[in-house]
Formats: structure tokens, C-alpha cells, sequence
């Protein structure tokens, strides 16, 4: 995949070498050339100056050929309007846009923007953390709407069945670890103690988990 990466601070920079390392192409652009000093001589990919939400220097980048884009520059209103011109203007497949601003992120995810939230992430991952610890988050996909957690079963729900563990629309049970192996367990699979259990769990129904597991 051809991916630019508009910013190359600490995230961008991370992002391009891991993406270039994947044998991705990519095109690291920033107004700093000092910034390129953090992708590293093991980089293979291209650099270019410039403001990220200039026209000229997205064409230049390769925006028009691009199957990607992230936009990870400091301000959340120039990734805002990097990620619009590259979704509307240049109809890049994918885009995805960082802001630090939970109430502006909320608002352009509802039109149609890929946006990631540190601080929101950051908040839940920590609650999680100190008050589920039962739970274990194992990935988290999209702008974090979905997580994959694991949880070990307990002695009250052996003998149920996994369907006791779906709530439509929020909880999915994915896979099944039982004695060092996994499988894809149907909604009529029965549940062992010990079993170690894979769920797919919408945001904010962590918590129904938890109650579905009887932790607590």
C-alpha cells in the first residue's frame, strides 16, 4: 500500500517506520525537516517539507495515487482538515485522523471521519485497568468503538452455554481457548471452567461483560 503520513512527531515518525518495515510505501511529509530525524537510517521510505494541509504538497506527496493516509500533526484542526480534503477532495480509501479533542472527534466520526482519541482511549484503558481486573483488553478496533477482550471462565457459568454470553448488537463470543487449543465455539457450545474466552465487546458494554461473567 502507498500510505502518507502527515506529521512526524513521536506518533507519526513510530507509525511510519512500523508501516514501512511492513513493506508498506510511505511518504513522511512535515513543515520541520529536523523532524525526519526520528524515522532513522533504517527508514526506506520518502520525506518531503511542507504544510500538511496545502494542496500542492499533498499532490506532491502522491496523495492522488495514495491508499492511505494518517494525519498526526499537533493540531487537531489542521488533521481536521487534512483528513476532509483527503476523504472529500482526493478520495483516499482510507484516512484516519488524530485528535486530542474527545467533543471535536466525537462530531467529524459522525461524518464520516476516521478519528483516533488518545485521551479517550487512555481514560478507558485506565479504568478498565483498575476496576476490571478480571477483564483483559487484547485489541482495540476502529476509533476504539470495539474491543477483544479475554476472560477466564468461572465456576458459575460452567456448564452454560456460550449464548449466555452474547447480547446482540454489543457482546460476541469469538473464540474459545480450552486446553491450549482455540476453536470457533457455536451459540450452543458448552463452557468449561477455565475455559479462556475471546470477546468482541462494543464500547461502553464492558461493564455488561463483567455482569454476564458474574466478576462481580
Amino acid at each position: 500500500m502507498r500510505i502518507l503520513i502527515i506529521g512526524c512527531g513521536r506518533v507519526g515518525s513510530g507509525l511510519a517506520r512500523s508501516l514501512s518495515l511492513q513493506g508498506h510505501t510511505i511518504v513522511a511529509v512535515d513543515k520541520d525537516p529536523g523532524a525526519f530525524a526520528r524515522l532513522g537510517p533504517a527508514f526506506k521510505g520518502k520525506t518531503l517539507v511542507g504544510v500538511g494541509f496545502d494542496r500542492d504538497v499533498l499532490i506532491q506527496a502522491g496523495i492522488e495515487r495514495a491508499d492511505g493516509l494518517a494525519a498526526v500533526t499537533a493540531s487537531d484542526e489542521a488533521n481536521i482538515i487534512i483528513g476532509r480534503l483527503a476523504t472529500q477532495v482526493f478520495h483516499v480509501p482510507r484516512v484516519v485522523a488524530r485528535l486530542y479533542d474527545p467533543l471535536k472527534a466525537d462530531i467529524y466520526r459522525r461524518l464520516g471521519l476516521q478519528t483516533i482519541t488518545p485521551i479517550t482511549w487512555g481514560i478507558n484503558r485506565i479504568a478498565e485497568m483498575l476496576s476490571y481486573a478480571p477483564l483483559s483488553t487484547i485489541a482495540t478496533l476502529g476509533a476504539g468503538n470495539v474491543d477483544i477482550v479475554e476472560a477466564e471462565v468461572p465456576p458459575t457459568l460452567a456448564g452454560r452455554m456460550v449464548r449466555d454470553l452474547a447480547v446482540p448488537a454489543e457482546v460476541h463470543v469469538i473464540s474459545i481457548t480450552r486446553n491450549g487449543s482455540s476453536f470457533l465455539p457455536t451459540m450452543g457450545a458448552v463452557l468449561q471452567e477455565g475455559d479462556i474466552v475471546h470477546l468482541a465487546v462494543l464500547g461502553g458494554s464492558i461493564d455488561r461483560v463483567r455482569s454476564l461473567l458474574s466478576l462481580g
